[in-house]
């Protein structure tokens, strides 16, 4: 019986692995490291396809399950171009677009691999939910300068994944309510979902509150300066406020957990910084309320900080009036992934097509 939903999701140094019942039940999960000596012997990221696709056969295989149980193959989105969010049936135009992304990142190949499984096994291979979603309303995207537009590009998987189950426990409809959904991770997205669509987001490596690594939105004139000191390639500049930003950049370190040691031992500079990231992710869900008119059903944190009890109720205390706050911490990709076919399965969503 076809009732397994298998999950891939090639990242920059490991491929995981996933097996998923139709109910959601995980039958086995497997992640799988790769060295830069590794993958520096293929020429191009896509020359890994092969690599990889033989350590998910080979994974299925060892934990002896019959292929013939598998109903459908999902990977992870890649850098596809601005689109809807949703489950796509990956077609050859998705595959044309995977291979010759402007961004070269290893999810490219997560649709790539899946077509390629499936179509061997008769079966439908989906991906959901890229980081291109694009669902913004037209005034979202004035920027403030003729020629230069905000864009779309967001934590979606997890966003969204987040957005269901929120429905799913209140026994809310997804299409009929208002929610921000605030993704806090290494980068922060926070979204304001407007009967089901998420019609603005700060795009987290261009602005929004400040996270481990990254910036978030920087004084103009200030940046302007920083970029023509003659002390940073443009290269090195879009480093500085993606790699080394945020609590990086003011502590040393991306890790929450080390800047919370730091103010248990009396870092007052530790304690200002890290009560300025929770002022500015809650200011930044305040202003999204404001899109949403202030009509909110609740506001969700998510992602890997969202762990930190002291963080959450930082932030809640700041933006409870608005509605109230559920926190499911963790980025659970390979549930989300399976989760976007089950909604499929139960036709809780219609599957998209790519053109």
């Amino acid at each position: 019986m076809k009732q397994n939903i298998l999950v891939i999701n090639p990242g920059s140094t490991s491929t995981k692995i996933a097996l998923f019942d139709y109910m959601g039940n995980e039958i086995f999960i497997e992640s799988i490291s790769h060295s830069v000596e590794e993958l520096s012997k293929f020429k191009s990221l896509m020359k890994q396809a092969p690599f990889r696709k033989k350590l998910v056969l080979s994974a299925i295989e060892k934990h002896q399950i019959d292929i013939a149980t598998i109903k459908a193959v999902i990977g992870r989105g890649g850098i596809l171009k601005p689109l809807n969010a949703g489950t796509y049936q990956v077609n050859e135009k998705m595959i044309e677009d995977l291979q010759n992304a402007m961004i070269k990142h290893a999810s490219n190949l997560g649709g790539i691999i899946a077509k390629e499984i499936a179509d061997k096994l008769g079966i439908i291979s989906y991906i959901a939910d890229p980081v291109s979603v694009d669902e913004f309303s037209e005034v979202a995207r004035i920027s403030g300068f003729k020629g230069i537009a905000r864009k779309s590009l967001l934590h979606t998987l997890n966003i969204r994944a987040n957005a269901f189950r929120f429905c799913r426990e209140e026994n809310k409809n997804f299409t009929k309510i208002n929610l921000i959904v605030a993704h806090l991770g290494g980068g922060i997205s926070i979204a304001p979902i407007l009967m089901g669509k998420i019609v603005d987001v700060n795009n987290a490596n261009d602005g929004g509150p400040f996270s481990p690594e990254r910036t978030g939105s920087l004084p103009n004139k200030a940046l302007i300066q920083l970029c023509y000191s003659g002390n940073y390639s443009e290269k090195e500049a879009y480093s500085l406020i993606t790699k080394q930003g945020g609590l990086t950049s003011y502590l040393g370190t991306n890790d929450l957990r080390e800047v919370l040691k730091m103010i248990e031992a009396k870092n007052e500079f530790a304690k200002l910084i890290f009560d300025a990231m929770s002022y500015q992710i809650a200011k930044e869900i305040g202003a999204m309320a404001t899109v949403l008119k202030g009509k909110v059903e609740a506001i969700i944190l998510t992602g890997g900080i969202a762990y930190s009890n002291t963080l959450v109720n930082q932030i809640i205390e700041r933006v409870s009036w608005i509605a109230s706050v559920k926190n499911y911490p963790g980025e659970k990709e390979m549930v989300a992934l399976a989760d976007a076919v089950i909604r499929i399965i139960n036709q809780e969503e219609k599957v998209k097509v790519y053109s």
